[in-house]
């Protein structure tokens, strides 16, 4: 499988090094869609807090990914639905911490969420 980032710098705005306006896969296996992801423990219990959230958030996607034989290098699309436009610079620098720097394609929207518990909700799709 390869990937090739596309950042046009000509008729349209500027990348910044967080983010990628475009990821072309070419010739992956297979596609991992995954549902939106919570900061949730086993018991289905949320993690104080945003960042308590956020680290559990990525620890329960790279589950979700090892049981497909994937990692975090695998994932090549990313939404968040945030639940207050705060938490937009805490979610950027987890996705940054997981991804290791590497950008991918990916929006923010700020939402209501379905409990007022849960802060963040991260859906990926991965390729491999």
């Amino acid at each position: 499988m390869e990937m090739i980032e596309h950042n046009t710098a000509r008729g349209i705005y500027a990348a910044s090094p967080d983010y990628i306006h475009a990821l072309e896969v070419r010739h992956p296996a297979r596609l991992l869609f995954v549902s939106g992801t919570m900061g949730l423990d086993e018991r289905g219990m949320a993690a104080d807090g945003l960042e308590g959230q956020l680290d559990l958030i990525w620890s329960n996607l790279s589950t979700i990914l090892a049981s497909a034989d994937m990692t975090v290098d695998n994932i090549v699309r990313l939404t968040s639905y945030l639940r207050d436009g705060a938490f937009v610079e805490a979610n950027q620098n987890a996705r940054l911490r997981a991804l290791g720097g590497r950008a991918v394609p990916t929006t923010a929207i700020i939402v209501e969420t379905l409990r007022d518990d849960w802060l963040v909700e991260i859906e990926i799709v991965a390729a491999g």
